[in-house]
């Protein structure tokens, strides 16, 4: 019978970053994940021969001094990963109709590139920017007062916060921007906690801004590269991490977590259970309704979760690079009208029509040179649906005939958008393969297949989300349904966890390492990369090529 200080059920960066904290402590951690990769979300993946990354697309507040580079290296795990700056001019390239804008790094260069292209509101467009860095500013810094009288004066602190906290993203965003075409430009980002401007917490909608104001960066190995570096990380504290390791059942005894028990029959017993699955996974499947209070099986019930998602992992033999394809992201709608568009996400037929109304592509051999083997080309392309939407393919594997022509038509419908940015994309396809609901549900086993765990309103978010310490004894959360989503938030959340149980603070956890320095890199200046880059690039160009001789 094995015995540790702490289990944690998954192995996404929150569980990992809990993981590492608390190994670092002196204690005995074990992280089970039932996947046959660590990583959650955050996992890589290889389908002949190139890799994937269905949830990490890029990554805010990277630079030195920056607060994701800051927890990178008090995690102890900032030697262990190297980040490429994309694009610098456009990190996000916005398709709306036949229009086209560019998101530059740096809030004045955003600010002075949309009063250009916008010169009406130019007044506006400073006040409105501003307004938003302001009250994350301020979000951020509601956790960290202490004592009496910095409590005390938490309304002039964050007076930003709280005039505009109450209110949706439509609300605020219509009080400030006159102009529609300008307003489906800044909400563009909305895809990235997944609701549409008039159900969007404006101050969530301020965070995810104001993470990438100065540019976006990708980790080299995709999530798997942030994946490696956490997981060395829990093995050098003598931490041990387990795949292939399905949770059927957290055991409670008097209120007080004990063990789980795996899908095999085997029990593990802990001090503490941390689990990393969302809400519903954790106490309703894993614990079970009858152990929990009245209160929270009503929270439960009321609970909704967020998007979930269409993932077309794309491989193609082409020079993306004639049609403007670089290491910045693509977000693209029909047109301006950003509410009406996601509605028709949610309620169309899922494989009807010629397109989708809307949807984000990415090249990540752009964003991470390395893995670019000097002639084919990865893309992750997404977008989101209504669960509900999704109808039953009638097996337990879902891999009927049935099924694989809905994933044939959705893929169709992929390419059509596309070849309006790629046109002859279809005729260079090397391998098209779709990530459903379903798929989701399997490798990352969250509720209904959510992207960004509970959905982020109002109701949702900050006191209302759910807590690290649950009303059982010695059971903890962590994961992006707790403090915040996001690679950063989810991290964040698994530090906060670790801090619960350990009784002090997240800040007490995060303590500057002097030895630690993240490794930063432009993408698409070859000038700006060490000799080892060129050498791992010129190794996967040679290797690719033998290959294909024989």
């Amino acid at each position: 019978m094995e015995e540790f200080d702490t289990i944690i059920i998954g192995s996404g960066v929150g569980g990992l970053a809990t993981a590492i904290c608390l190994a670092k402590s002196g204690q005995r951690v074990l992280v089970l994940e039932q996947h046959y990769v660590p990583g959650g979300w955050s996992h890589s993946f290889t389908l002949n021969g190139q890799r994937f990354s269905p949830g990490v697309h890029y990554v805010g507040h990277i630079e030195n001094g920056q607060s994701t580079n800051e927890l990178y290296r008090s995690l102890g795990i900032a030697n262990d990963m190297v980040f490429f700056r994309m694009n610098k001019k456009a990190y996000e390239h916005c398709y709306i109709g036949k229009e086209i804008f560019d998101w530059p790094a740096g809030i004045e260069n955003l600010k002075m590139h949309l009063s250009q292209r916008f010169p009406k509101e130019e007044k506006n467009i400073k006040n409105y920017l501003t307004l938003v860095q302001q009250v994350s500013i301020e979000l951020q810094l509601i956790p960290k007062l202490k004592g009496f009288w910095q409590k005390i004066t938490v309304p002039f602190r964050t007076k930003h916060f709280g005039k505009f906290a109450l209110f949706p993203l439509k609300r605020v965003i219509d009080w400030h921007i006159k102009d529609n075409l300008l307003k489906a430009v800044l909400n563009i980002q909305c895809g990235d906690h997944g609701l549409p401007a008039y159900r969007a917490c404006f101050p969530v909608h301020c965070s995810v801004m104001s993470h990438y104001f100065d540019g976006g960066f990708y980790p080299m190995g995709g999530g798997g590269g942030i994946v490696k570096a956490m997981t060395n990380g829990v093995k050098r504290h003598g931490g041990e991490v387990r795949v292939k390791q399905s949770v059927k059942k957290i055991l409670v005894e008097n209120n007080k977590a004990v063990g789980v028990q795996l899908a095999t029959g085997e029990q593990l017993f802990a001090k503490n259970i941390v689990s990393n699955a969302d809400p519903t996974i954790t106490y309703l499947n894993l614990v079970g309704a009858s152990q929990l209070s009245k209160r929270l099986v009503k929270k439960l019930a009321r609970t909704k979760y967020s998007v979930t998602s269409l993932i077309l992992f794309l491989t193609l033999d082409m020079d993306v690079t004639a049609f403007g394809i670089d290491s910045g992201n693509i977000w693209m709608m029909k047109d301006e009208n950003g509410d009406q568009n996601f509605k028709d996400l949610m309620t169309h037929a899922i494989d009807a029509g010629e397109s989708f109304p809307a949807m984000f592509m990415s090249c990540t051999t752009l964003k991470d040179p390395v893995s670019f083997n000097g002639r084919y080309h990865n893309f992750e392309v997404v977008t989101y649906i209504d669960y509900d939407n999704l109808e039953d393919f009638g097996s337990e594997d879902y891999h009927t005939e049935r099924y694989s022509a809905f994933k044939q038509k959705v893929i169709g419908k992929l390419m059509n958008n596309i070849e309006k940015i790629l046109p002859g994309a279809k005729q260079c396809i090397v391998q098209a393969e779709l990530g459903t609901p379903k798929t989701n549900e399997f490798y990352i086993n969250s509720t209904k297949g959510n992207v960004y765990g509970t959905e982020k309103t109002l109701n949702q978010v900050g006191p209302f989300s759910y807590k690290n310490k649950s009303e059982i004894d010695n059971l903890f959360l962590c994961g992006s349904s707790t403090l915040s989503h996001g690679v950063g938030g989810a991290t964040h959340s698994g530090v906060a966890a670790a801090a619960a149980i350990l009784n002090c603070s997240p800040q007490d956890l995060l303590k500057e390492d002097p030895s630690q320095k993240l490794r930063i890199y432009d993408a698409e200046n070859p000038a700006d990369w060490p000799d080892w880059i060129h050498v791992k690039r010129s190794d996967k160009t040679r290797t690719f090529k033998e290959i294909n001789k024989q």
